[in-house]
């Protein structure tokens, strides 16, 4: 293991830090804008499987700790966090621990019960170990309560945007509909696609932007639901997309839809929502703090009926289309920017 810096936050990220995913996005943006103000982070990318950690990660996650010199300020993401149990109470006493949690892995869809009780138990653990856990959502903040985390210890450092163009959309033609998510269970693309169907009399398409997760098969789920519903002509699955490319995807859309059935926060939607984009969108908790009524229509998870109807509105109105999407950018405007929240989570560390 290389030397490490003894004056740096050490923050460990599960992977590499380029991923698309939201939770990666956040990480990136906070440590770029941490330098920026002069703070020195050192980057610790963790190999192996989260977060069912392989025998790779845990040995990574020992040899890491061991390296990081006495009294280190340490942030670790909550996706890498099962890594550690065992080895992070050999070293709780002597660095300076803190979590970011952006949702707890125990609460991801498509685990069994045996291994969704695995990780609870693991993160009620190593929770207890941190002197700080900053959460990216009022709702985050509740749920960790569940976990027996002090509220005291516990800092809601919400995600920011940064300004962005109002998305032109479409004049005539199809109702262009955007799905910005990972395909992995917990994003819900089936359940759109089931509910899209019943809407084939109305004109529309849809794009969905995202990496797949290999491990859990989610893309071949996805591609046979189009098959069996029919959608062929309607649906393109299009893989990650940053930077232009995804900006030309924001900007030819009408409508930003995700019906996720767990939401640590949602960045996806402050980025419709600082470009102008009504929502159509499935969640509580977060998602609901997320996505104001002015901005689009929320869902509850599971609700076809309510999906569908939410669906065929925004679809088929043109009029209540445009008011959510005047109240979706009124709600972008006031959104933090990214700078805002690197400077609250400066001040969310422990000892800051």
């Amino acid at each position: 293991m290389r030397k490490t810096d003894p004056d740096a936050l050490h923050f460990i990220h599960p992977g590499s830090i380029s991923q698309a995913s939201g939770g990666t996005i956040y990480d990136r943006r906070v440590i770029e804008l941490l330098r920026a103000m002069g703070w020195r982070v050192e980057l610790h990318e963790l190999p192996g499987r989260f977060p069912m950690a392989d025998a790779v990660t845990v040995d990574a996650a020992s040899a890491l700790l061991t390296a990081i010199p006495d009294r280190a300020l340490l942030v670790i993401d909550g996706l890498a966090l099962p890594a550690f149990d065992g080895a992070l109470g050999r070293h709780a006493e002597r660095l300076v621990i803190a979590g970011l949690i952006h949702h707890p892995t125990a609460d991801e869809t498509g685990l069994n019960d045996a291994d969704a009780a695995r990780l609870f138990a693991i993160e009620q653990r190593l929770f207890g170990l941190m002197r700080r856990v900053i959460v990216p959502s009022p709702a985050m903040a509740r749920r960790l309560e569940d976990f027996g985390v002090p509220a005291g210890r516990i800092r809601v450092v919400v995600p920011g945007v940064e300004p962005a163009q109002r998305s032109a959309g479409t004049a005539s033609g199809p109702v262009q509909l955007l799905c910005v998510a990972s395909l992995t269970p917990r994003k819900g693309h089936v359940a759109l696609l089931e509910a899209l169907a019943e809407c084939c009399d109305l004109d529309w398409r849809l794009v969905c932007a995202g990496p797949s997760d290999q491990s859990a098969g989610t893309e071949g789920c996805v591609m046979a639901a189009i098959a069996r519903l029919g959608l062929g002509n309607r649906v393109r699955l299009v893989g990650p997309q940053v930077g232009h490319a995804l900006e030309r995807l924001y900007a030819a859309a009408d409508v930003f839809v995700l019906t996720s059935r767990y939401e640590g926060y949602g960045m996806v939607f402050a980025e419709a929502m600082v470009r102008g984009l009504p929502i159509v969108a499935s969640g509580a908790g977060a998602v609901a703090d997320t996505v104001p009524a002015a901005a689009g229509v929320v869902v509850p998870v599971g609700d076809r009926d309510a999906l569908v109807a939410a669906l065929r509105r925004m679809i088929g109105d043109p009029a209540f289309r445009q008011g959510k999407a005047e109240g979706a950018w009124r709600a972008g405007r006031s959104l933090p920017r990214w700078a805002d929240t690197a400077a609250a989570f400066a001040q969310a560390l422990p000892g800051m």
